[in-house]
């Protein structure tokens, strides 16, 4: 089996595209409205950004690699900290915030900037000028509380320091002040010296004391990072959610994507024969003729309108058939389909009037002897026909084969149905009938039940020369048609193709697969579709 030319493929899901055009578009706009509307009805949120930027202390600095990695971890960390629970509830206290520091913590996104030491700070809020002073206001908390919680590291060495220096600085002063109150007595002499000799132990333990006062202060200032606001908040005028156009493209796309979705699952899951191509890929057959769908009032088309396009696609069907029986013309051919209700009949009485207009002599044969139509087509009674040729030893055609409306066509409609149909279609005497009605005409066309329903046609299959399969698209099963044309090729029938019929039913999809074999001729000037008539009551 040969794989099917891309370019085919493509041409078929363009037409699949192209019938469906409507809904994709329906979708397309239903979509798009709808998430206007709702975009419409969203409350709009704003968004501000603020941006911190820390300073390291002069002691932590470095050019190595760990001081990088430290740097890195250490605005981390503080990223981290900007939306902790304590900072978070002194900026509702200090903007008196009607909400929970839970509330608040999901409308601040904190984000470092890579590779700096810079840190955004971004606030979404339905209020513009609030959503920027919670963002200027987490800054400043911040930055506060981050520095008194440094400074704690060092608050009890400084107070420890300083009470001793006013300790120091007081026995001094008590020192200075017994000093002041001796005399310049020789009696004296002695206790001035000791007193000055402890007054000069206590100066050099203050400003060793003091040393080290400053030591602790320098080194506070040495390892205290500084957070230092780069960039402030501002109200936005332009709120980033909903963005209108953005989600009303965005649905429709989602939209026509559902829709083209849709349809071709729509065309996956549909197991009937579909066109051409298919009958050609999965049967192995030709396709010899397509007819467009014709009304029921109209089912002899070939007698009401002989110009129209439909009836020109039966000559063309005739013509076919004369094509494929070059070398061993067919002088009987069988009509069948494999469900019911896809239109043998009609093919077989339209396809009998056209040979008969081309010059043929035709006998067309009802032997579908379960539901018969032929003579309700045909206008003609069903009294004698094909059954009554199996009474009697010998066999007359005279009164039962009839001549119609049409030159040199001849009916032999089905005659009362049997209770034995599939036995009289296998006898001899059928086929010792179709002899004889094939002695006085040049082609017989033969009308048979379908095949999936009864045996006959393949019973029939034969007696005669060649069988044409009548297929729907749209209704028969690819399942079935395999099936049939496997029944019939293992008895060893000719199938000599396919017509495609009611092209187009309903509007379908299918029309368009098949466009260009109505309209494609120039023959006819007005390439319109043929309008259809309405039945006369």
């Amino acid at each position: 089996m040969e794989p099917q030319p891309l370019s085919d493929d493509l041409r078929r899901y363009a037409i699949l595209i192209w019938h469906w055009a409507w809904l994709i578009v329906m979708a397309t706009v239903l979509a798009a409205v709808s998430a206007y509307l709702v975009s419409q009805q969203m409350t709009p949120i704003y968004q501000v950004s603020a941006t911190l930027m820390i300073n390291e202390a002069p002691g932590t600095g470095g050019v190595d690699y760990s001081s990088v990695l430290a740097s890195q971890r250490l605005t981390q960390t503080y990223a981290e900290m900007l939306t902790t629970q304590p900072v978070l509830d002194e900026v509702i206290q200090q903007l008196s915030l009607p909400m929970e520091a839970k509330e608040l913590k999901e409308m601040v996104t904190v984000q470092p900037v890579r590779d700096t030491q810079l840190i955004d700070i971004q606030v979404e809020d339905i209020d513009p000028n609030r959503a920027a002073a919670i963002a200027n206001a987490i800054v400043i908390v911040f930055s506060d509380q981050n520095t008194a919680m440094q400074e704690a590291r060092y608050a009890s060495t400084k107070e420890s320091l300083k009470t001793q220096l006013d300790e120091i600085q007081r026995q001094i002063d008590e020192v200075n002040t017994t000093l002041a109150a001796l005399g310049d007595g020789t009696e004296t002499q002695a206790e001035r010296d000791r007193l000055e000799s402890t007054l000069t132990q206590y100066r050099q333990t203050y400003a060793s004391t003091l040393q080290s006062y400053e030591q602790v202060r320098l080194s506070e200032a040495e390892t205290i990072s500084n957070i230092v606001q780069a960039e402030r908040a501002v109200p936005s005028d332009v709120p980033i959610s909903p963005r209108i156009l953005m989600n009303t493209a965005l649905a429709g796309v989602v939209g026509a994507m559902l829709a083209v979705g849709v349809i071709f699952l729509i065309e996956a899951l549909d197991d009937t024969i579909r066109g051409p191509d298919e009958v050609t890929r999965y049967l192995q057959l030709p396709v010899l003729g397509v007819i467009q769908q014709v009304d029921e009032s109209e089912e002899l088309i070939t007698i009401s309108e002989p110009r129209s396009p439909v009836s020109e696609a039966f000559r063309s069907l005739r013509t076919s058939i004369q094509y494929t029986s070059v070398d061993f013309p067919l002088r009987k051919i069988l009509v069948t389909s494999p469900m019911q209700g896809e239109g043998k009949t009609t093919i077989a009485t339209n396809l009998g009037i056209v040979l008969a207009q081309g010059g043929k002599k035709v006998s067309l044969v009802d032997a579908d002897l379960r539901r018969p139509t032929l003579h309700r087509k045909m206008r003609v009674s069903n009294r004698r026909g094909l059954t009554s040729l199996f009474m009697g030893e010998d066999i007359h055609l005279d009164g039962a084969l009839r001549e119609s409306s049409v030159s040199g066509l001849f009916l032999l409609t089905s005659g009362n149905l049997p209770p034995n149909p599939a036995e009289l279609m296998g006898s001899e005497r059928m086929r010792r009938v179709l002899s004889n009605i094939e002695e006085r005409s040049d082609v017989v066309v033969v009308d048979s039940p379908p095949v999936t329903a009864v045996t006959d046609a393949v019973i029939l299959s034969k007696h005669v020369d060649g069988i044409l399969l009548v297929m729907q698209p749209g209704k028969t099963k690819l399942a079935a048609a395999q099936k049939i044309v496997e029944e019939l090729r293992r008895v060893g029938a000719n199938l000599i193709g396919v017509v495609l019929n009611n092209v187009g039913a309903n509007g379908s999809r299918y029309y368009s697969y098949y466009y260009s074999y109505y309209y494609a001729d120039e023959y006819y000037g007005d390439r319109r579709p043929r309008k259809k008539r309405k039945k006369k009551r």
